[in-house]
Formats: C-alpha cells, sequence, structure tokens
C-alpha cells in the first residue's frame, strides 16, 4: 500500500483491513498520482436522508444529478427519500423509481417506502409488498399525526424485518410558522415553529417502540429536548437511533439572513440547542450525521425566509464544513466524524462498505460557491464560508464515479 499510496489512510470499524483492501482499487484506477501526506483516504460516506426528487419533480434534482452531487461529496451510498410523484407507497410506484436508480445511478441509492398512502396519512402503504426493496419506511417531510396510524406502522414494520424512519411534527404546533421561534424571529417579525412541535411527536412515538419493539430511526433533530429525550430512551435500553445535520451543529438563528437558503425543516435553532445536538453526537446519543439534502429551483429559494420553499442542499459541503469547523479547531475527531458519516449509518441500515473510498486534499483552501456544485439545487447557507479539504475523486464498486476536473 504504501509504494502505492503515502496518503492518510482512514480505516472503518466495518472492515479492520480497509486500507489493504483498497489497494488494488487505488492502481486500477489510476489513482497512485496521489502519493502526499497532504491526500486522505476515506471509506464512502453513507448518507440515510437524501432527496433526489425523482420521479415526479426532476426539475429540482434526478437521480442522476443527485448521485453525481453525491460522489462529488465522497459519499457512495444514500437512502431517498419518499415525497415522490408517484409517492412508493406500492410495489408499483416503488418501481418507477428503482428502474431509474438501476439505469442512472452511479453510486449505491437505496430508496425508503412510505409509511401511509401518499404519505397523508389516513392509509396504511403497502409495507409487505414494498419491504424487500426499500431499506425502511418513512413519511418523510410529514409527520404522521394519528397514534394508531403509527401503531399499526410500527407492527407491520416490526414483523417484516423493517424501520420506521419519522419525521416528527406535530401539525396544530406549527401556527404557520417557517423559522425558528426564537430571537430572530421575534426581532425580524416572522412566524416560528416552535421546538415543542418536533421533540413531543419524538416523545410519542418512544412510547409507541416501548410498546411494540420495533425498530426507530428520527430524522434531522434540532432541538436540545430531543437530545435529552432520546438520550433519556437510549438508557433505558430503547432501540432508537437518530440522526442532525451539518447547519444544526455549527450555525444558530442569529445567523439567519433574509434568504431562503437559510429556510429548511426543520428549521436552524437556537445557540443553546446547537450546542445541545453538538454534545449529542460527541457522546453518542446522536448516531449519525445526514444532510437532508433537499434540491429545489433557483425560483423556489428566490422568496424569502417567509415565502420560499423548505430545504438546502448539503451533499458537496457536509464534509468540508465538519472538517473545517468541528475537526481541525479539535472539537471533534476524525475517527469520530468517520463513525456518523460512514460506520454508524451503514451498520443501523444494513448497507454494505466493500472497498468504496474518496480521495481528499485535506489542504485546499477556498470559499463554498453554490455556482460550482454538481446538484441542481444551489440553496445553501454556506455560501461564502471558508473551508479547508476538497474531494479529488470516489471510487464506488472499483469505478470511478468522481474526478476533480475529470
Amino acid at each position: 500500500m504504501a509504494d502505492k499510496m503515502n496518503a492518510q489512510v482512514y480505516t472503518t470499524a466495518l472492515n479492520a483491513d480497509f486500507g489493504t483492501s483498497v489497494a488494488s482499487a487505488v492502481t486500477a484506477s489510476e489513482l497512485a498520482v496521489f502519493n502526499s501526506p497532504k491526500y486522505a483516504l476515506f471509506p464512502g460516506f453513507c448518507d440515510v436522508h437524501v432527496h433526489f426528487r425523482e420521479p415526479g419533480f426532476s426539475y429540482k434534482e434526478t437521480i442522476r444529478s443527485g448521485c453525481a452531487s453525491a460522489a462529488r461529496g465522497g459519499y457512495t451510498a444514500v437512502c431517498t427519500m419518499p415525497n415522490l410523484n408517484p409517492v412508493p407507497d406500492s410495489a408499483a410506484h416503488l418501481k418507477v423509481q428503482t428502474d431509474i436508480i438501476e439505469t442512472d445511478a452511479c453510486i449505491h441509492v437505496y430508496p425508503y417506502g412510505s409509511i401511509t398512502v401518499g404519505e397523508k396519512g389516513e392509509t396504511l402503504a403497502d409495507l409487505e409488498a414494498m419491504a424487500p426493496n426499500v431499506c425502511a419506511f418513512s413519511d418523510d417531510g410529514k409527520g404522521v399525526q394519528s397514534d394508531d396510524m403509527m401503531r399499526a406502522a410500527m407492527v407491520k414494520a416490526k414483523a417484516l424485518g423493517k424501520m420506521i424512519v419519522a419525521h416528527c411534527e406535530v401539525n396544530d404546533l406549527l401556527h404557520g410558522g417557517y423559522i425558528h421561534d426564537g430571537r430572530y424571529a421575534r426581532q425580524h417579525g416572522h412566524r416560528g415553529i416552535c421546538s415543542e412541535s418536533e421533540w413531543a411527536q419524538v416523545a410519542r412515538d418512544i412510547e409507541l417502540v416501548k410498546e411494540i419493539g420495533c425498530k426507530y430511526h428520527v430524522c434531522h433533530i434540532s432541538t436540545k429536548e430531543t437530545v435529552d429525550i432520546i438520550r433519556k430512551a437510549k438508557a433505558e435500553g430503547v432501540d432508537i437511533t437518530c440522526e442532525t445535520g451539518p447547519h444544526y451543529l455549527v450555525m444558530n438563528d442569529m445567523d439567519l439572513q433574509e434568504d431562503g437558503r437559510f429556510k429548511m425543516n426543520p428549521p436552524i435553532r437556537s445557540e443553546e440547542d446547537r450546542k445541545a445536538l453538538l454534545e449529542g453526537i460527541l457522546d453518542g446519543t446522536i448516531d449519525m450525521l445526514a444532510t437532508d439534502h433537499a434540491p429545489h429551483s433557483a425560483e423556489e429559494k428566490a422568496k424569502g425566509l417567509e415565502k420560499s420553499v423548505f430545504g438546502v442542499v448539503g451533499l458537496e459541503t457536509a464534509f468540508p464544513i465538519m472538517y473545517s469547523y468541528l475537526v481541525k479547531p479539535g472539537i471533534m475527531t476524525m475517527e469520530r466524524l468517520i463513525e456518523v458519516m460512514v460506520d454508524n449509518p451503514r451498520k443501523r441500515f444494513g448497507l454494505p462498505l466493500g472497498t468504496d473510498f474518496s480521495i481528499w486534499d485535506l489542504e485546499k483552501e477556498y470559499e463554498v460557491d453554490p455556482a460550482n456544485f454538481v446538484s441542481l439545487g444551489k440553496a445553501t447557507p454556506f455560501t461564502g464560508w471558508k473551508v479547508c479539504g476538497e474531494c479529488v475523486a470516489t471510487v464506488c464498486g472499483g469505478k470511478v464515479v468522481y474526478r476533480k476536473n475529470g
């Protein structure tokens, strides 16, 4: 290996011999030119929460462009959310998406099936028919409001050996809000989304998990109360995991600007929440990092905080932001970053690693410029942020799926 690559090689608990196992792939891919210690080789990142918008909304993103964006960010595996058209709520509707994945994906793409028909929360989707071809079940973008519906979904998912992945949001507590109900909202006359709208449904679902015993995962947590509730549940032995995103770890609501690129759901919350989330990801309460990559058209994101649609992109900035603002300052170790971006998501969702990897120039400094994104979506709260770390190549399944300037 040393003769072929002198880059720093970061191993993974999923494959103790990772460095050796990729040696032939490096040679086969003609990547041995990266023989400087300034380069780092990482196992393929995994994001269990992305929106690739196809079928139904290909003007926002496609399977092809989403995979290319992921590959540029060092990701070789993603799980795609079901807010599509048609919603994957049956085997036939799911096949519309998987047919596109088979022809257009350059990395591993694992679709979710929806929990309810049309993600409307009224009728249970055909979970049994979809189970062999989905990574889990979720109505992401919408919280399941009915206790009885979520209970029925958990019972069925448990019988099928699948996990429920929940976007937790109590509709009755939203009151037309669109950013965090905090200091920025009050100062600028915006309607806020209260923290209870998230944590109250997490607490409800945990009680259902205790009753039923299914595997359960919480999407994009954003509040200090949610961290505390999940920490307590884990201590009680509840089979629960959760994720948060980079923007929740390095920003608070006072970093907002009057621009749609700062609007996502759940919203960026207070500094107290940010600190609690950071503590949670460091102490293991929060299991994994997920971008909630949610591309939209420029027009949809150009209407300010109130009228823009929810969602920002994140696949191409996740590692540079985490490395630059948490690892380099010594707040988080590189080993922990690999755990939350590689090991934990793959373990929880049962996704193999193989010899997938990416190579990064850790000394490269630049400013985040969405004009350079491969994703069709350009809305990011990190525009203009100075970062270190640039992906120069990604290999998936033995093939180079991204190469800088290539």
